[in-house]
């Protein structure tokens, strides 16, 4: 759990299963977190042997990730918790907002 723990990890591992694999374009896809946030949680998965940084010796400069092996074989565990997700999404919803009426 300490590998992929943080808030933006599991979808970062997706989008770039998914193809998108330049951090501008990360960033696109992840709105709401921050280049900084996104940047750190890139470079542990990276330390974790998740991913791979692959930096091209151009200017300006230009850098991709990819999913290693290791990385690759959580993508069956993502899409099954996804389709987790959304089997139990009106229950889930109707959770959510109930705690958010409590607060």
């Amino acid at each position: 759990m300490e590998v992929i723990h943080g808030k933006w990890k599991i979808s970062l591992i997706w989008c770039i299963h998914s193809g998108i694999k330049r951090p501008g374009e990360l960033q696109r896809k992840i709105p709401k977190a921050s280049r900084r946030i996104l940047d750190t949680q890139l470079n542990e998965l990276v330390s974790h042997g998740i991913l791979n940084k692959i930096t091209y010796d151009q200017r300006p400069l230009k850098v991709e990730y990819e999913l290693t092996p290791l990385g690759e074989s959580l993508i069956p565990a993502i899409e099954y918790t996804a389709r987790w997700g959304e089997d139990h999404r009106e229950e889930l919803e109707q959770l959510i907002r109930s705690q958010g009426q409590n607060t």
